[in-house]
């Protein structure tokens, strides 16, 4: 029988710590992060990461796991978080599934294979080098030449993922088409029963956003991303590519307007919602509690255990 699990999901500042903590404690389970920026530690106040009086107590997996300088990358999120999982489950406890990054709840359900990399080897640098030698255009012919489905699907601007095709099939012989083909037929490592909150009304939503950022901005956010600076972390790293993040760093080492930075970061992090809301849209399994003016916690809380119960996960 596929291990079934919980998925508290949605755009961002929706209340997913607050309803997964509750109903952890309600059902007995522990919290599993699906956050690709939580991971990192030092980064606290710009992720909205959860504190200890926000988590009553309640095992919280995934969260403050690599350093910032550190890549990491979608499959070793699903290899770790799957490690975490099914130790939850070995105790008899419920998985809950708690983030706002869409790939990482998917690839962590579905538990397939990933294509092999080649960053310690230097292959991906190398194919990097060649990309910028050769142009996007002969790039994308000669990856045609291999990988016509990949070629037609693919802009010679997209360096990221035509660099990923080569190394793919440089690395293992097949082709990423292929790949992607072959992993699409292994059943999902898990029965998950998915919930996603957000907003009836988009403007309560975006007021939510804001919201936030003032209270991150009051909170000492600009300490926060100088305190990275100061340890070497690099603008270049993924970490601080993050929202909230990139602008204020930005700022800090221009000598801009901070105030103005801040706002910057209400309006990217309004636009990560409504991603957010479109990638969570497609999954038509997905249980949704709209909230009205604010989160209501007791309502969503029974909402919950109902369509768990419903379900048989409780």
């Amino acid at each position: 029988m596929t291990p079934k699990i919980v998925v508290i999901t949605g755009p961002t500042a929706t209340g997913k710590t607050a309803l997964s903590v509750a109903l952890a404690e309600k059902i007995g389970g522990e919290v599993v992060g699906a956050d690709s920026m939580q991971i990192y530690k030092y980064m606290d106040i710009g992720t909205a990461k959860p504190t200890a009086e926000e988590t009553h107590g309640v095992p919280h997996h995934m969260i403050d796991i690599v350093m910032p300088q550190e890549s990491y990358s979608v499959s070793r999120y699903a290899e770790e978080a799957s490690a975490c999982v099914d130790d939850i489950l070995s105790r008899g406890m419920i998985p809950i599934v708690t983030g706002g990054t869409g790939l990482y709840i998917e690839a962590l359900i579905a538990g397939r294979h990933f294509a092999p990399e080649a960053i310690s080897s230097g292959l991906r640098r190398e194919i990097s080098g060649e990309y910028d030698s050769l142009g996007g255009e002969k790039m994308l012919e000669l990856l045609s030449s291999f990988d016509p489905e990949s070629g037609a699907k693919l802009h010679p601007n997209d360096k990221k993922r035509i660099v990923r095709a080569f190394e793919v099939y440089r690395t293992s012989g097949k082709t990423i088409s292929q790949h992607n083909a072959e992993t699409k037929t292994v059943p999902p490592r898990y029965d998950a029963y998915k919930l996603a909150l957000n907003f009836t009304a988009r403007d309560d939503l975006y007021a939510r956003i804001d919201g936030r950022v003032d209270n991150m901005m009051q909170a000492g956010l600009e300490g926060e991303v100088r305190s990275l600076l100061d340890m070497g972390v690099s603008v270049d790293c993924t970490s601080m590519q993050a929202i909230g993040y990139k602008e204020i760093a930005a700022a800090v080492l221009s000598g801009g307007d901070i105030a103005e930075a801040a706002e910057t970061v209400k309006r990217e992090s309004r636009r990560y919602a409504k991603r957010q809301i479109s990638w969570f849209s497609r999954d038509k399994t997905i249980k949704w509690i709209n909230w009205e003016k604010l989160p209501d916690l007791a309502d969503g809380l029974r909402i919950s255990t109902d369509f768990l119960a419903a379900a048989g996960v409780i």
